[in-house]
């Protein structure tokens, strides 16, 4: 995998951007719904360049985690800031458009549209934020070469193997050189060769710069791809501890 097509980095777009800023800062959040109180005064900062996972029991508040640092839910108290950018100071447009610019994410059930081809899902991300449609068909294919599924681009999401649906869905997410990338459950709905394909591309686009966030329940998941593990419980950070990264 090389360093050009994948991580696609630029001194204005990409990671190598913030090197000297936390790409996510997140202070005394707390979240509540109704009665239930998702998140209880939870802090977190995660480097440019860090692969970060949170692990935890179900309802513990890490999705909602996840959710809040996306910009897809807002916090009942608390500041949520990506990139440098406060992400409660934006309307419901503007962090549309953030989101879509800044963020890229993975989901565990891939969340392809189902009557566009490979090419056309990937594109898409691009083109929902005005790149023009032959820019963005040209940046898609060079993901999915990138990826090893360019000979995948014109079959439609129900032809792919889950495998390749994951791999579409990693394009999708890096189309706009995001400066932080999402990842929740990525290899959830995976049999264990296209979970390691996966783990193993996320380890590679981290090494190449990518500042990663993943939650999942999976140990194995966490211990390989990720540098820094955030354990949560009862809405709460309970622990933290540096990964070294197995084999």
């Amino acid at each position: 995998m090389t360093t050009e097509g994948i991580s696609g980095t630029t001194a204005e777009h990409g990671p190598a951007a913030v090197h000297e800023q936390d790409v996510v800062r997140v202070s005394d959040l707390r979240k509540e719904y109704g009665d239930t109180v998702a998140l209880n005064g939870v802090s977190l900062e995660i480097g440019a360049g860090e692969a970060v996972a949170v692990m935890g029991p179900s309802g513990c508040g890490k999705s909602t985690l996840l959710n809040m640092i996306a910009g897809l839910d807002r916090p009942s108290a608390g500041r949520v800031r990506v990139h440098g950018e406060d992400l409660g100071a934006m309307n419901e447009t503007g962090l549309a458009l953030f989101r879509r610019r800044r963020i890229g994410m993975i989901f565990q059930f891939f969340n392809l549209i189902d009557d566009l081809t490979t090419i056309d899902n990937v594109a898409l991300a691009a083109q929902l934020t005005g790149t023009p449609a032959r820019q963005a068909r040209r940046r898609a294919l060079e993901l999915l070469d990138e990826l090893g599924i360019a000979d995948r681009r014109n079959v439609y999401p129900a032809a792919l193997s889950g495998g390749e649906r994951q791999r579409a869905a990693v394009a999708r997410a890096l189309m706009n050189r995001p400066a932080l990338l999402l990842a929740d459950e990525p290899t959830g709905a995976l049999d264990s060769h296209a979970g390691e394909q996966v783990m193993d591309l996320l380890i590679d686009l981290n090494e190449l710069g990518q500042t990663l966030l993943l939650v999942t329940h999976d140990q194995i998941l966490a211990t390989r791809c990720a540098s820094r593990l955030v354990v949560m419980a009862d809405g709460r950070i309970t622990g933290e501890r540096t990964l070294e990264r197995s084999a």
